[in-house]
């Protein structure tokens, strides 16, 4: 009976290490001082560094700022044509590789004609030399799927190392679309930042559909950041669950990250009781890094804390949240394995609620709100 017990323990402890991280940390200081740089912002969506030290800042109502020397004004663009209803409008921004004699940038943002919802699309505008206005160079990519209500849009890109642009993308709350790798909902996608082509590499670049040609990986709900861990080309992204299990993963090309609502097709009424990562339905679903468990954070971006400056926290995944109105910091190991959480005490429900989240070219890490009135960008740094 004794060694039954033992072998019962044995396994229990071993299934307990085999699981991913989950819940939050503890709340403790976390050593940081953080500034506000600026705010009468508008749900602002993400940020990107100019080489004069300037930041571009999309706001979701369809509203581009530059922030410069302290001061906040409007970048003039044509977004008319952006849908700006529920959690879709002017959503991620990124920068060009070659953005110092370019001056192009990309945006991600849900599309409208005449007040029907057409799309998501990735739109490459140019900056203006003296930052006051940007033109519409061309659709990057167009077709990712749209919910009129705006519902689970996306929508975040991110430049790898390597050059690929990187796009996280929601589901649109549709019970399909995750698991279908026609649509470009419910995906990571790689793409050429200049073009929108599939690039090399990619996992289904044999297929004959140019989308599925773009997956990266599929099965996600509503991605919100991607990360690439300096120094490993490992992807982090953070993910919105239903009423439980926001996800933090760590991307395998090829992979099926286990979202599916239509139950295998059974059922058209986005049924979100299912598992987030469903390894009954899909035994080789990856499994996430760190989840929420049985509460919602809402996770938006992520980024890496990346320079000496910061110490013991070197290296640690930043996530922070809507819902939950915190950061999130994750100490991982090489494998990308969650080794440790811990709630800086600095953002526990001090700005409300947190969208972006963008490690600056000198270290510092950006953070935006996104509360609906006098948002903020926050730059912060260790004390």
């Amino acid at each position: 009976m004794r060694l039954v017990a033992l072998l019962a323990s044995v396994l229990v402890l071993a299934a307990c290490s085999a699981a991913p991280a989950s819940a939050p940390g503890k709340s403790e200081p976390g050593g940081f001082a953080v500034q506000e740089v600026a705010n009468g912002l508008e749900h602002a969506w993400d940020v990107a560094f100019l080489p004069d030290g300037s930041l571009l800042v999309p706001q979701r109502p369809g509203k581009l700022a530059l922030v410069r020397d302290g001061r906040t004004t409007d970048v003039r663009a044509d977004f008319s044509d952006v849908l700006v209803q529920g959690e879709g409008g002017l959503m991620g921004l990124v920068l060009a590789a070659d953005f110092a004699t370019s001056r192009e940038f990309t945006t991600c943002q849900t599309h409208q004609e005449n007040g029907r919802a057409v799309d998501v699309r990735l739109v490459t505008w140019r900056l203006a030399d003296d930052g006051a206005s940007a033109a519409k160079v061309r659709n990057l990519l167009t077709g990712l799927p749209v919910n009129p209500s705006g519902r689970h849009s996306g929508c975040r890109p991110t430049l790898a190392p390597d050059g690929a642009l990187l796009v996280g993308t929601g589901d649109t709350a549709r019970s399909t679309v995750a698991q279908d790798r026609h649509s470009l909902g419910g995906k990571v996608l790689r793409i050429d930042a200049k073009t929108g082509e599939p690039l090399p590499g990619n996992p289904f670049l044999s297929s004959t559909d140019p989308n599925e040609r773009r997956i990266y990986t599929y099965g996600h709900r509503n991605v919100q950041g991607v990360a690439i861990r300096p120094g490993t080309g490992q992807v982090i992204t953070s993910e919105h669950g239903p009423a439980f299990d926001d996800e933090v993963n760590l991307l395998r090309p090829g992979g099926n990250y286990g979202w599916d609502p239509s139950k295998g097709g059974t059922d058209p009424s986005y049924d979100e009781s299912v598992p987030m990562t469903d390894t009954t339905r899909f035994p080789d679903a990856v499994r996430p890094l760190w989840t929420s468990g049985r509460i919602t954070e809402a996770i938006s971006g992520d980024a890496f804390l990346t320079g000496k400056q910061w110490g013991a926290n070197e290296g640690a995944l930043v996530v922070v949240a809507l819902k939950g109105q915190k950061l999130l910091l994750l100490h991982l190991d090489a494998a990308a394995k969650v080794t440790g959480v811990t709630l800086p005490a600095e953002f526990n429900d001090k700005f409300g609620r947190l969208r972006a989240a963008r490690s600056a070219p000198d270290g510092s890490l950006y953070v935006t709100t996104s509360n609906g009135t006098n948002d903020k960008v926050l730059r912060v740094t260790p004390k």
